[in-house]
């Protein structure tokens, strides 16, 4: 996922957004506990992607809050 993609959505998408992030996580850290994690690279990702909803989420509120 680009940070360009989550620019274009609203704050409510992006929130959506990163509750299905962090459900995925949840998963994918329950399938490395029982050692059934085919993708190891995924956690880095979808780690860094729910950084990056936080991120714009941040920026959106604080564009917000100087207008």
């Amino acid at each position: 996922m680009k940070a360009s993609e989550l620019h274009d959505k609203t704050p409510d998408q992006l929130r959506d957004e990163l509750v299905n992030l962090k459900k995925e996580s949840f998963n994918l850290r329950f399938q490395q506990a029982t050692g059934q994690l085919e993708n190891p690279a995924r956690l880095k990702s979808v780690k860094r992607d729910v950084a990056r909803v936080h991120t714009v989420l941040n920026q959106k509120a604080a564009a917000a809050a100087a207008e």
